[in-house]
């Protein structure tokens, strides 16, 4: 592990919101604030909003600047990326977030049922070999479904044609509800305060023309999902490596008929 990584990762320990929580430990002991979140971390009653994958944590603190009125928790396993938004929000004195350092698998042991009102999944990567492994696949909705209340608001922002499609394909097996669908967000007139919070890879997708698209769907609670048996093009840029991406012009001349030609990393 690098010198650099080393020191976030103890600067990190030392946060009061960020909660890092071996699995030994888990297995041991559980997770004493599963299901008090509000009592006992946030000291009120407001909405919990959840952040996976929230990478460096731009969209969990932008939320919670935009909406003191919410509680947010990043989660993620890599804590160097984590980092960023823990230290900006511990800095700033917010008290309305929180940052989760484990495997989104495991959220189940960490939030009870019905103590989540929204999940924002933004930019995860597609897994386009492993469904099991999409954020939206069957198997996380029905996870999902077991943290969420009545209705909770799951939302998708996703640089992946692949993914958005996907998904779609998933809310029609299963015919969850759609509030909100839009296949180009920057050229549309929807873009609102949420929306618009921009991570750091997103703006280098948005550099290189690649448009961003959004989905809000509403996770009914359920047994089972149903995944769907369809076939969906894969997105162009898995033939692209980093440094092919980084080749490209900035300008998105060379990307005018290669608009999947991206890589998502949060």
């Amino acid at each position: 592990m690098g010198k650099n990584k080393i020191l976030k990762f103890d600067e990190i320990s030392g946060f009061p919101h960020v909660f890092q929580y071996p699995f030994a430990k888990l297995q041991a002991e559980g997770f004493d604030m599963k299901g008090v979140w509000n009592e006992n971390f946030f000291g009120n009653t407001n909405p919990i909003v959840l952040e996976l994958g929230c990478g460096k944590g731009e969209y969990t603190v932008g939320l919670a600047q935009a909406f003191p009125e919410k509680n947010f928790i990043g989660i993620d396993i890599k804590g160097a990326r984590m980092w960023s938004g823990a230290r900006e929000s511990f800095k700033a004195g917010m008290t309305n977030v929180a940052f989760l350092r484990i495997n989104i698998e495991l959220i189940d042991s960490f939030f009870a049922p019905n103590e989540v009102d929204e999940i924002w999944l933004t930019f995860p990567d597609p897994q386009m070999k492993k469904y099991n492994k999409r954020l939206t696949s069957s198997p996380f909705m029905k996870l999902y479904s077991q943290i969420m209340k009545r209705n909770g608001l799951v939302h998708l922002k996703t640089d992946s044609k692949f993914l958005y499609s996907y998904t779609l394909e998933m809310l029609k097996a299963n015919q969850l509800p759609i509030l909100h669908r839009i296949e180009d967000l920057y050229q549309s007139n929807e873009v609102d305060q949420f929306l618009n919070i921009r991570t750091f890879y997103e703006q280098q997708w948005l550099a290189r023309g690649i448009t961003i698209k959004y989905i809000c769907f509403v996770c009914e609670h359920r047994r089972n999902y149903i995944e769907p048996e369809i076939e969906i093009e894969w997105d162009g840029y898995r033939s692209f490596n980093r440094g092919r991406l980084n080749s490209l012009s900035m300008g998105g001349a060379s990307l005018s008929n290669t608009n999947d030609a991206n890589e998502s990393i949060s």
